[in-house]
């Protein structure tokens, strides 16, 4: 292996997202339900050590840091912010789609939002410290965004991002095979508390 691994994890569930809503700059809290899910991702993250741990500045992105026992050495980033969905904040792509038959967010976009391109060169920035970064990064962050990360650290195009689906609380790992960037684990939920 060459270089850093980079571990992605999504916040735990919210009321938006349980209900599948568009939940972009909308700074809602965590469930109950995703508290607990937080927890469990600190649970598999104890005992590694990260030379950088960035998080979302939104309350559900750093509330899965703080209850995971990283944000004491996290650093807010604006870059990691959810995708900015515009006039369909809020809304569920069901709703949308009756408006607008076969809408995608990848290849439609929003109005008064973010493109892809736009999210892609959020995350180009991320990823640049990441892989200057003298060891192990973490990021907390959002669906979207960590799936707009994922195909960028791959050298992919930012709407690629359709094709790799994650669920809430669950921990990715980006990495290396010699030199080449690949993604050596994707959307796995922490294991249960026994």
């Amino acid at each position: 292996m060459h270089g850093p691994e980079v571990v992605l994890v999504r916040h735990g569930e919210t009321l938006w997202s349980r209900n599948r809503q568009h939940t972009g700059r909308t700074d809602i809290p965590l469930t109950d339900e995703g508290r607990r899910q937080s927890e469990r991702v600190g649970d598999s993250l104890r005992g590694r050590r990260f030379a950088l741990v960035l998080t979302s500045p939104l309350q559900r992105a750093a509330e899965t840091c703080r209850l995971a026992s990283l944000v004491d050495v996290a650093v807010f980033r604006e870059e990691l912010m959810e995708w900015d969905y515009g006039a369909y904040e809020g809304r569920t792509t069901a709703e949308i789609r009756a408006e607008v038959p076969g809408w995608s967010l990848w290849r439609d976009g929003v109005p008064g939002g973010e493109t892809a391109a736009d999210v892609g060169r959020r995350v180009d920035r991320v990823i640049a410290d990441v892989r200057a970064a003298d060891g192990d990064g973490a990021l907390f962050a959002h669906g979207h965004v960590l799936r707009v990360l994922a195909v960028r650290w791959l050298g992919l195009p930012p709407t690629e991002g359709r094709l790799f689906a994650l669920d809430p609380a669950t921990i990715s790992i980006l990495g290396y095979e010699r030199e080449t960037p690949v993604i050596r684990r994707w959307n796995e939920p922490p294991p249960a508390r026994r």
